[in-house]
């Protein structure tokens, strides 16, 4: 047993040095520890990231603290952090108003998502945040503003998710036809793809056949 352990571990040992010291650099060792690090443990991250903002009250020391709390999916938090980082002389950053529009449409503040979207120009910059301005629209009874938004990424051959979300909101607002037309476009798209993209699209297609099917 002990000459089959040196054997067969051996060499893999060998391999794992190889590979941290010849392919793997230091930076790629050290970012694969932090994320790794950050997802057993995401509260480590926050803490480390206030500690940075009280030792600096910077502009990029509030944003990094607000990204952390968002991706942490404490969007009130983030929501906190990314407004007094707009009081600075940063108040119009267009980056920081689209990270806050996407916090608000997840607590379902969409007064402030509506609020929000017209001071960036989503279509040029930020397309896909026009999906949660549009669908914001629609919970306040904005229909016909919202289809002008939800439209605006309704795209040949990208932002699958948004254009099957808009064919639901069309079916919601009897509108059978126009969501039967974009959810053919999207199954003829995919299928028109080559294996491995049609694979990686395989969920998107199924829903929008199932939609298809049940409208």
């Amino acid at each position: 047993m002990y000459w089959y352990f040196i054997i067969f571990f051996i060499p893999v040992i060998g391999c794992i040095i190889y590979l941290l010291t010849q392919v793997i650099n230091k930076t790629d060792v050290t970012q694969i520890t932090e994320e790794i690090t950050t997802i057993i443990n995401p509260t480590k991250k926050i803490k480390e990231l206030e500690t940075a903002l009280k030792f600096s009250n910077t502009f990029q020391n509030k944003i990094n603290l607000a990204d952390a709390y968002a991706q942490n999916k404490e969007y009130q938090n983030a929501i906190e952090h990314y407004e007094n980082a707009l009081e600075s002389n940063f108040k119009d950053d267009p980056h920081t108003i689209n990270k806050l529009i996407i916090c608000y449409y997840n607590i379902q503040g969409y007064d402030k998502v509506i609020a929000y979207a017209p001071k960036i120009d989503l279509q040029k910059n930020f397309k896909e945040t026009l999906f949660f301005y549009g669908l914001a629209l629609e919970q306040k009874g904005e229909l016909e503003l919202a289809e002008i938004q939800l439209r605006k990424i309704d795209i040949r051959y990208s932002h699958y998710n948004e254009r099957l979300e808009l064919s639901k909101f069309l079916i919601r607002n009897n509108k059978k036809e126009a969501a039967k037309e974009i959810l053919t476009e999207v199954i003829t798209e995919i299928n028109a793809m080559t294996n491995a993209n049609a694979r990686k699209n395989r969920n998107i297609l199924s829903e929008a056949r199932k939609i298809l099917n049940e409208k």
